[in-house]
């Protein structure tokens, strides 16, 4: 039996506003431009799912995004979920590990390090020196259950960066 994770960092952020937060800054022009761009590139080779995104208004607006760019996601959940906004994977993985069975996919908008870190430990080698913003990952892991998520138990199936994807 197998799962399907998916991972996609937040469209690159502002830094031009210093007086926000981490948690809220928002997207600069290249990330207000890659989020829809992903959508349409995703639509193209996957169905609809529900979506996990950590609540720092750069995932929720990179999320927007992709829901310009895919509109047939409209109809998916999307749940925002404050364990997502983490920069550790040990954080994601103690989060995945906490999924129902009955789910097969988990689709993650969230940040780095942690989404990249994750990808190399679930392959059980660097196989992604960085997830770059707006970047998507589909990993296989081999697993009946979410709760035996451990280093080596999965493999990259398909990356996908929105400098790789013709026109703007």
């Amino acid at each position: 039996m197998s799962k399907d994770l998916y991972l996609l960092r937040h469209a690159k952020s502002s830094w031009d506003d210093g007086v926000f937060d981490d948690r809220e800054r928002g997207l600069n022009n290249r990330g207000r431009r890659d989020a829809p761009k992903m959508g349409r590139a995703l639509a193209a080779s996957m169905e609809p799912l529900t979506i996990h995104a950590s609540p720092a208004r750069r995932a929720q607006l990179t999320l927007g995004g992709l829901l310009d760019g895919w509109p047939g996601l409209r109809a998916a959940e999307h749940i925002t979920d404050e364990a997502l906004y983490t920069f550790d994977a040990g954080d994601l993985a103690d989060w995945i590990c906490l999924q129902g069975d009955d789910v097969n996919t988990l689709f993650l908008i969230g940040h780095n390090p942690a989404c990249t870190d994750l990808v190399n430990w679930i392959c059980g080698e660097e196989v992604l020196a960085n997830l770059p913003t707006a970047g998507f990952v589909h990993l296989r892991l081999s697993l009946a259950s979410w709760k035996d998520l451990e280093r080596g138990c999965g493999r990259l199936c398909t990356r996908l960066f929105p400098k790789e994807i013709d026109g703007d």
